[in-house]
């Protein structure tokens, strides 16, 4: 019998995926492979006309502040009712802060908490009743390392992903019985232009990049493209069992203790 030609249906077909934070970095390459693979991607950020223009036609652009609740609700509700439904969330917005507990002040405190925790909050708030709705739900949060290994100068943003890690364990038992799957990654440090923009700032990037490939068992940072793959497994009927986990994406930098040099 000759061979069929045609192709095997993709992972994510018929299904409709939202992302916030998606216009760069992590947030951009899971849109583009959540896209690639099927899904309807609606991409809510802050700034969606900074979706570079290759992805204008893929993905959906939609403005959104995560720290205010009716952006967020009208965006949702823009994004569901343009792509026709909602079975995947990434919660991916966030920012970063450096110091140790004595450097930043009550307001930043305020700050960095109302987007990389209240603002997951928000969204899932908005988009749990299309979730409710899907035979497929998963819900995705972009949390860190820091969440788990105590990392110098990163007081306020390792407790917000902290938080994140425990949101996302409570969440996942909150909904396990209406069949919505909640999971997270953390990712180790990652070639992102938050990144980039860290570096720039430093007395010597070449040497502080030096330094953070190093804090890596891998000698490299994580690309935003690995952490991609990570939340679509998590986000993907492949992934139909697990909820209520937090998949390492660091380049060993939680788990592995070696020895200094080649030992």
């Amino acid at each position: 019998m000759p061979h069929s030609t045609t192709p095997p249906p993709l992972e994510l077909d018929g299904l409709a995926a939202v992302v916030t934070g998606g216009a760069s970095g992590i947030g951009l390459a899971t849109a583009r492979l959540l896209a690639r693979r099927g899904a309807r991607v609606a991409v809510l950020d802050l700034d969606p006309d900074a979706l570079p223009a290759p992805d204008q036609g893929a993905l959906l652009p939609v403005r959104c502040d995560v720290t205010d609740d009716t952006s967020v609700r009208t965006a949702v509700a823009e994004a569901v009712g343009r792509l026709g439904a909602l079975d995947i969330l990434v919660n991916n917005a966030g920012i970063g802060a450096q110091g140790t507990v004595t450097d930043n002040d009550d307001a930043e405190w305020h700050r960095v908490l109302d987007v990389n925790v209240v603002g997951i909050v928000r969204t899932t708030r908005a988009a749990l009743p299309r979730l409710r709705e899907s035979r497929h739900s998963a819900v995705v949060n972009t949390c860190s390392v820091a969440a788990t290994a105590g990392l110098p100068q990163r007081v306020l943003y390792s407790a917000s992903k902290g938080a994140v890690l425990s949101l996302t364990l409570a969440m996942a038992a909150d909904h396990v019985r209406e069949g919505i799957r909640v999971n997270c990654v953390n990712p180790g440090t990652a070639d992102t232009p938050w990144i980039d923009r860290l570096l720039s700032r430093a007395d010597d990037p070449a040497a502080e990049r030096t330094a953070l490939n190093a804090r890596q068992p891998t000698g490299r940072l994580v690309s935003a493209e690995e952490v991609a793959a990570a939340i679509a497994y998590l986000a993907s009927p492949a992934a139909a069992s697990v909820t209520g986990t937090a998949l390492a994406v660091d380049g060993g930098m939680q788990g592995l203790r070696l020895r200094p040099g080649n030992g």
